[in-house]
């Protein structure tokens, strides 16, 4: 009789959530959670695991020694968009890799839409005035219809970030790794392209994944393209951008602005929440804790697109979002 394929789960799964393993899964696979039972039982399921099913695959989910322990593995598959913490010069070749890209694509364009808006009508600053018994009716706040968006990183959460840009009448400028698009914008480039971006647009989103490309992907040089009253805004990983830079670009040119929500140390990764630069001492900085896709039901959705590459994997049907090791891997 043929094996039956064994799925792993890595983190604590809500009932919901195991009904939904079963209903996508429970005819072609063994569901495990490595959080239930012993950790001889935990070593068996991980070396016996095709698949393995993970929010992001941090040290939490699954430590570093788990990884030699997958003998087995043929998919790992992340529920979450990010694969920078996926150890794969740890990983035998044959391991395949899917990212979860565009899965929290809509509530991620709302929470940049929202801070586009905060910062170009300069919400939190004259909110703060105002705290402070100071009625303030001076400078303006930018008008966004007929400028520039320029998004860096045009997948899922680009093309999402885009549709909403354009009910304000903005232009779309894009950046993505082929400089083709189906999309409705106004300009598509390649990385070739960063410059032209990045000096004509008004607003700029970052949404690109953290790879060996992209890390550092905006340092002093990049910014020096921008215009001095641009909005920056980063929704794709902190290490994208140099922070010395930013925090120097910022203090010279108190007219830039910068949107956060994806941060260089956050607890989930590094243990706590830490900044080597006081960005948020600064006025023409809006954060928040990296919350953009944090919306009720919509980890449930995601985890269901998840599940459905699984079993097109365990189907031997094409799976998508699948990454290139290279890109993660130094040469």
């Amino acid at each position: 009789m043929k094996r039956k394929s064994r799925v792993a789960v890595t983190y604590p799964l809500k009932e919901e959530e195991r009904s939904l393993f079963l209903r996508v899964l429970g005819d072609l696979a063994e569901v495990s959670c490595l959080e239930a039972g012993s950790q001889e039982t935990r070593t068996w399921v991980l070396e016996e695991a095709d698949v393995l099913v993970s929010l992001s695959f941090s040290p939490k989910e699954i430590p570093p020694g788990d990884v030699d322990r997958l003998h087995r593995l043929r998919l790992i598959q992340l529920v979450f968009a990010g694969a920078d913490n996926v150890p794969f010069q740890r990983l035998p070749e044959g391991v395949c890799v899917a990212s979860n890209a565009g899965a929290f694509a809509e509530p991620l364009a709302e929470h940049v839409l929202a801070m586009v808006l905060a910062l170009a009508k300069r919400l939190q600053e004259k909110h703060d005035q105002l705290r402070c018994g100071v009625f303030d009716r001076s400078g303006q706040s930018i008008f966004l219809q007929g400028k520039v968006c320029g998004i860096i990183g045009f997948g899922g959460n680009g093309r999402a970030v885009a549709r909403l840009m354009r009910c304000l009448g903005m232009k779309i400028y894009a950046v993505n790794r082929t400089g083709r698009t189906e999309e409705s914008v106004d300009f598509i480039g390649t990385p070739e392209d960063l410059h032209r971006v990045l000096a004509e647009s008004d607003v700029v989103v970052l949404t690109v994944p953290l790879t060996q490309e992209t890390r550092g992907l905006i340092g002093s040089r990049e910014l020096g393209w921008m215009k001095e009253d641009a909005i920056l805004v980063n929704v794709a990983r902190g290490a994208v951008i140099d922070p010395k830079a930013l925090y120097e670009h910022l203090k010279r040119h108190p007219r830039f602005r910068v949107g956060i929500d994806t941060w260089w140390a956050e607890p989930e990764h590094h243990g706590e929440f830490r900044l080597d630069y006081p960005l948020l001492e600064l006025p023409n900085v809006l954060g928040t804790p990296h919350i953009a896709d944090e919306v009720p039901g919509m980890r449930l959705r995601a985890l269901e697109k998840a599940l459905q590459n699984v079993k097109a994997f365990l189907s031997g049907q094409p799976l998508r979002g699948i990454l290139r090791r290279e890109d993660y891997v130094e040469g």
